[in-house]
């Protein structure tokens, strides 16, 4: 099986994903790529080291969406409604469960184009850093189809209903700097600056207690859906949760160490 989704961890526990599948620019459908990212997603899941994920992809195409050679056997009589919406189903909706289920944050950088499917992978990660040379386009409409893979759920929470209305009605692609404007990147920078600007932001979260940034990406992640009073519940058990844990034990004792050592001496 042709490696599609190439794995590299670091030493701090940043996992980095890179997409590799010039031949069809990262299309995500017609391949291995979704089972290779789920089985990658599967992996970090089971190792408490992983801290922080970045995912990205090679050449200067960040993914195409989906293949339009499969989407030309689609088509065919052969392949009906029903066998359809189960290919959906068991096929790429299992990646927008299983990467937004992530318990660690997960960064996009975008090296380049991000279409259709490709934009709403990026969508479903926690922060998204685009290159100088990205584009986003929720481009379904464009191919006379929807967006089949949550692109709908995601995008109106990143950018507003109109903003993500006018994008899922033209189909257009929208450049970095107007992503940037519409809040759906954090930042841009040069192409040769992505991934050294993705592994610094992910060095900064990797750098504070797992436990409290695995438990902070899930309240904000229920933050969207829950009542205030249940989300304060909700809060108050995984705050004693992390008031037992021996990182913020260290960080108690290591801020009033540093406090007393800048008192004045009598």
């Amino acid at each position: 099986m042709t490696e599609l989704v190439h794995y590299e961890q670091s030493a701090d526990g940043i996992v980095t994903l890179t997409l590799d599948d010039p031949a069809t620019r990262n299309a995500l459908t017609g391949s291995d790529m979704v089972d290779q990212l789920l089985a990658a997603f599967a992996r970090i899941e089971r190792d408490p080291g992983v801290r922080v994920l970045i995912l990205t992809a090679t050449g200067n195409v960040f993914s195409s969406g989906g293949n339009v050679n499969d989407m030309q056997r689609q088509i065919g009589p052969e392949v009906g409604s029903a066998a359809l919406r189960q290919e959906y189903r068991h096929g790429i909706q299992r990646l927008p469960l299983a990467l937004h289920a992530l318990e660690v944050p997960t960064i996009a950088a975008v090296n380049g184009p991000a279409i259709g499917a490709g934009c709403d992978l990026a969508c479903m990660c926690d922060v998204r850093i685009a290159a100088e040379t990205a584009s986003f386009a929720e481009s379904f409409v464009k191919l006379g189809i929807v967006p089949g893979d949550g692109g709908a759920w995601f995008l109106p929470r990143l950018i507003g209903m109109a903003r993500a209305a006018e994008m899922s009605f033209t189909g257009d692609a929208v450049d970095a700097g107007t992503a940037l404007d519409w809040g759906l990147v954090s930042r841009v920078v040069p192409t040769v600056e992505l991934l050294p600007a993705a592994q610094a932001l992910a060095a900064r979260m990797a750098a504070n207690s797992p436990d409290a940034v695995r438990l902070t990406k899930r309240l904000l992640r229920e933050s969207q859906h829950v009542r205030l009073d249940t989300l304060l519940e909700l809060s108050a058990a995984y705050q004693a949760l992390a008031h037992k844990t021996q990182a913020h034990a260290d960080a108690v004792g290591h801020f009033v160490a540093q406090r007393a050592a800048r008192k004045p001496r009598a």
